[in-house]
Formats: C-alpha cells, sequence, structure tokens
C-alpha cells in the first residue's frame, strides 16, 4: 500500500480522527526521544498541523545547531475542530541526548514509569529523584508511556557518537523490560537524497535511505518494519499532501502500538486479581 494515495491519506485521517482508546478514559501517551536536533519538536508539530489542517508550532523549535532547545519535560495535546476537546494521544518532548551532557537515561527511565511531573526542568548532571517536587508519586495508568518513539535524522545518522547510540540502546532495554513497545523516525529525508527532495514519492525507492535505516536498525536493535521515513514542516506555510501522508501513516502505527500495549497491560491486570 502506497501512502501517498490520496485515498489511504484519507483512511489514515479519519483512523487518527476516530481513534479512541478501547479502555474508557484513558489517553495513549507517546514519548519522544533521540539526540539534540533530530527533529523531535518539529515531529509534535507536524502532527498538530496534520490534525488540526493549518501549520502549527505548539513545541518551539530552533534551527539552530548545539544544545537541546528543549528543556523540561512537557506534554503536548492536541486540540480537535472544537476547542475544549482533545485527541486521546499526548506527546512528551524531552531534552535530546548527547555524548556528554543532555538528558540522563536515568530520568528518561523515570519518564517512562509515569514519575516524572510536567515542566521538570532536566538537569544534566543529577537525575529526578524522590523527595523533589517533579517526582509523581502517584502514579496513574494515564501517566505512563504506551510508546517509545526514537527520532533520529537521516542527514546526520551515520555521525552520531557511539555513547549516544549506547544511549538509545539503554533506553530501549528499559523500555522493553516494562513491555512498551518502541519504533523509529528516520526524519530530515529530503536533506539526505536529492530523489526525494525533488518529490517525496521517491521515499521508499532511495537506496540511500533504506540503507541509513539499515544501518542504524543493526545499531539499536530496532526492526526494519519499526523505522518510519517522515519529512517534518519546517518552511514550509502551507500543508502539503505527500508530508502528511507520511506522518499519517507514522501516527497511525504508533497509535496500532500503544493501543495494543494499553489492552495487553489490562488483560494481564484482570488475569492477575483472578
Amino acid at each position: 500500500m502506497s501512502p501517498f494515495l490520496s485515498s489511504d491519506k484519507q483512511s489514515a485521517l479519519q483512523y487518527v480522527k476516530n481513534y479512541k482508546p478501547h479502555i474508557e478514559g484513558r489517553q495513549l501517551r507517546i514519548l519522544l526521544h533521540g539526540p539534540v536536533g533530530a527533529g523531535k519538536s518539529s515531529f509534535i508539530n507536524s502532527v498538530k498541523s496534520v490534525l488540526q489542517g493549518r501549520m502549527c508550532a505548539a513545541a518551539l523549535v530552533a534551527n539552530i545547531a548545539g544544545d537541546s532547545f528543549t528543556k523540561t519535560y512537557t506534554t503536548y495535546k492536541i486540540e480537535k475542530e472544537n476547542p475544549s476537546t482533545f485527541y486521546p494521544i499526548v506527546f512528551n518532548d524531552i531534552m535530546g541526548l548527547t555524548e556528554k551532557h543532555g538528558v540522563l537515561v536515568d530520568d528518561v527511565k523515570l519518564a517512562l514509569k509515569g514519575r516524572v511531573k510536567d515542566n521538570y526542568m532536566f538537569n544534566p548532571k543529577h537525575k529526578l529523584s524522590e523527595g523533589d517536587q517533579y517526582y509523581n508519586t502517584e502514579v496513574n495508568p494515564n501517566d505512563e508511556v504506551h510508546v517509545l518513539v526514537c527520532v533520529i535524522p537521516a542527514d546526520t545518522a551515520s555521525q552520531i557518537e557511539d555513547e549516544v547510540i549506547r544511549k538509545v540502546r539503554e533506553i530501549r532495554e528499559a523500555a522493553s523490560e516494562l513491555g512498551i513497545p518502541q519504533l523509529a523516525i528516520i526524519t530530515k529525508i529530503d536533506m539526505t537524497c536529492p530523489e526525494i527532495k525533488k518529490d517525496l514519492k521517491n521515499t521508499y525507492k532511495s537506496v540511500n535511505l533504506k540503507e541509513k535505516m539499515e544501518q542504524f536498525s543493526v545499531n539499536v536493535g530496532i526492526p526494519m518494519n519499526c523505522i518510519f521515513p517522515v519529512k517534518n514542516y519546517s518552511e514550509e506555510i502551507d500543508l502539503n499532501d505527500d508530508v502528511d501522508s507520511l506522518i499519517l501513516r507514522t501516527l497511525r502505527h504508533i497509535i496500532d502500538f500503544g493501543e495494543d500495549f494499553m489492552n495487553h497491560k489490562m488483560n494481564q491486570s484482570e488475569h492477575s486479581y483472578r
């Protein structure tokens, strides 16, 4: 199935708009992590833009390289057509991973368990500890992460430091121990292949991009069928069907992964009480 067919885009959009967790009152929490400058905040903005049908910028982004622009643990909700209603999916953006600084792996592990409160200011030298005002002592199911998404930039994927790859692996292992599903998004695909830059419909034809995805898969252990190429909105002033299609295809899989995990946890809980 091609994500670029108009019918497929509309089908995916409708699927996301109609999504409602099987468990009443639940919201699906998606945690984004990855190297500094990978496009985590831009992906959140791009998803919001696609779902709202206009350009949005909920998460602040920077267009220069360097330290992580995201400093605090922030939850992003996406409004539906009615301003007072929201989609039952939320995104959490965190400080980027770097070789020597950036977010601490221990803080990401706490976030996976729902232990980190909103607006916690990440400290690259000290992890969040019990007793801190931003340490969540009373976790409810909506605080926990249901899908872990690693965001990697295609244009610099081969230059990511070994230490950052090690941190990504460690976070992935922590999520696996909790049963949390994981997938990856490879961004900036138009900056790594001239054919893709010319036409996004060439995304799945690009040998260069496939090689980068395969190498990343080997490095961190995420299967190829769980790695999704996207182009975030960055310089555009209007929405584009091809950009939307890749984002919606990815979002649909994220939702499916998260829904399966929530239902599995509920079934486990029911069995434990029998």
